[in-house]
Order: structure tokens, then sequence, then C-alpha cells
């Protein structure tokens, strides 16, 4: 077991883990229960936009593929609460930060879903971002954290295939369908450019999580792979992405990009306009109407325990 700064640092440098029984600085803490909580949130958050098309999915096999998704992130939350829960907080405080906008969740979820095709480029662009900032967590120097990431990294690497699917049926479709899923694509790559947070020169959270071991990668450098691998799929989709200054760098060997709307980032992540009012709103609502079965799992717990004694 770790027991002080010492052994805790010769931990990190070896490149090994940190479990919730050992020693840790109070700034990891904090930084760990920040970063698992939004994360949490964010899962729980992010089923809203799809899970408004549940009913209004174009067939019966899309229903259920998109059933199966919302409730996929609904366990993701439930793995990163528990991870939270590792280090101190309870999950009925974290829920209370969320409601109370005390804490954040990801800025991505504040954009509508439209139409049909939003759920598509969410699944394809969305999910294909959060894999990118993702996968490299599931070498997280905290355990708990890197082990709930394995799990939740392969689910969403179907998610992201399950979103490609549909824009390549609706690209492959009529012309209205082809113009639908170009707009969803519109709507959504800026945002999913800005999923990996503000540039490194800008960033307060960076160098620190990286000499933790909590992130291997830049911001800048996961937003660069993200678009070296997303543009050559709208190319076989057959779409175009909404950035006249996307071009291959031959010299980079990457495609150079224009700059997202930085300050539009800004006014998102603040929770700023209507929607991210709603989404709260929304999930108050849920939270509320299903207290009586929190009620009742707590009810039924006393009992066993009552019972077993």
């Amino acid at each position: 077991m770790i027991r002080n700064q010492e052994q805790f640092d010769a931990v990190i440098k070896a490149d090994q883990r940190i479990e919730s029984d050992d020693w840790m600085p109070d700034d990891y803490r904090k930084t760990l229960i920040r970063q698992i909580a939004q994360h949490a949130h964010s899962e729980i958050i992010g089923m809203q936009p799809e899970g408004a098309w549940i009913t209004r999915a174009p067939s019966l096999r899309r229903k259920s593929i998109l059933t199966a998704k919302v409730q996929d992130e609904a366990g993701h939350g439930l793995y990163l609460y528990g991870a939270t829960e590792t280090l101190g907080p309870d999950r009925a405080e974290l829920l209370d930060l969320l409601h109370t906008k005390k804490q954040k969740y990801s800025s991505i979820f504040n954009y509508p879903s439209p139409t049909w095709a939003d759920v598509g480029a969410i699944g394809w662009l969305v999910d294909g971002a959060a894999i990118m900032n993702q996968v490299p967590l599931c070498r997280c120097s905290y355990g708990p954290y890197g082990r709930a990431m394995v799990r939740i990294c392969k689910e969403e690497s179907f998610h992201q295939r399950q979103g490609f699917q549909i824009m390549l049926s609706l690209a492959e479709g009529t012309n209205e369908q082809k113009a639908m899923a170009q707009e969803a694509l519109n709507r959504w790559w800026w945002p999913s450019i800005m999923m990996f947070g503000p540039p490194d020169t800008e960033s307060v959270h960076n160098a620190r999580n990286m000499a933790w071991g909590i992130k291997r990668y830049t911001n800048d450098e996961l937003r660069q792979t993200f678009i070296d691998a997303s543009v050559p799929q709208a190319e076989v989709l057959g779409l175009t992405v909404p950035d006249p200054d996307l071009n291959w760098n031959d010299e980079r060997g990457h495609y150079d990009f224009g700059d997202p709307d930085w300050d539009e980032f800004t006014r998102m992540v603040r929770g700023e306009g209507e929607m991210p009012a709603e989404r709260i709103r929304t999930r108050l609502e849920a939270h509320n109407e299903g207290a009586w079965v929190r009620e009742a799992a707590e009810a039924y717990a006393t009992k066993q325990q009552r019972d077993a004694a």
C-alpha cells in the first residue's frame, strides 16, 4: 500500500496504478473527482439527444438498436459514479452537484438533435471523439477509473459503428436523405472538434494531468488524431467536411484544419442558452419520477440486512 508522497511519486514514475486505499495528494484526488464525475454526468445527460428519437426511429430494428445504446450510456454513468465513489463522494451528493449546476457535463450535449440524421452523426462523430479521448484513459494511473474505461470503450466502439452505418444508409439513400446527413455533419463537426477541450496553450489541466498519468495525450494531439481518422470516413460517405481550411499536409503527414469558434465553446461550457436549462430540467424530472424506485430499493436492502442479522 502507498503511504506517502515519495511512494506515490515512485508508482507514478513506474507507470503503475494507484488504488482507492492508497495515499494520494489532495490535488490528485480532487482532479480525479472532478474529471470522473463530469464524465459520469456526461453519460447520463448524453442519453437525452438520442433518447428523444427512440419513439421516432424509422424502424423497429432502429428502435431496438437505439434503445440498447441509450441503456449502455446509463450503464456507463453508473460505472463512473461507482469509480468516483471510491474517492470519497457519495452518489447522491454527485447527482445533487449536477442538478444544481455546481459540476459540469460535456458541453457537446448542449446542442439539439432535430433530425434522425443527428442520431447517426452523434454516434459517428461524438462517440468517435469520445473513443479518442477515452481509450488512453484505460491506462489511467487511477485503477478504478482505468478499469471502468475498458468496458466503456468496447461498447462505445459499437456505438460509433452504429452511427456511421446510419450515416452511410442516409448518404446512399435519396437526395433528401443525403442532404439530411450532410446537414447533420455540418451541425456536429465543429462541436466534435471542440470536445477535446481548448488548445494546449490555453489548457489549465493538460500538463499536470499528464504528469500524473491521468492523461496520455494532449488536447491538440487527440484532436489531430480524430480529424485524421474522420476525414477519410467522410469521403467514404460522400459527404463534405464543413471546414474550408481543411487540407492534407504532406510535410506533416496530417490534415491542416481551421480554428473552431472558441467563443461558442466557452458559452456552451458555461451552460448559456435554452438547451442547457432543458437538459437539466429533463434530468431533474426523471430523477424525481424515479424516487419511488430508489426508496423501494433502500427499503428492500434494509430488510435483507435485518433478516440476515
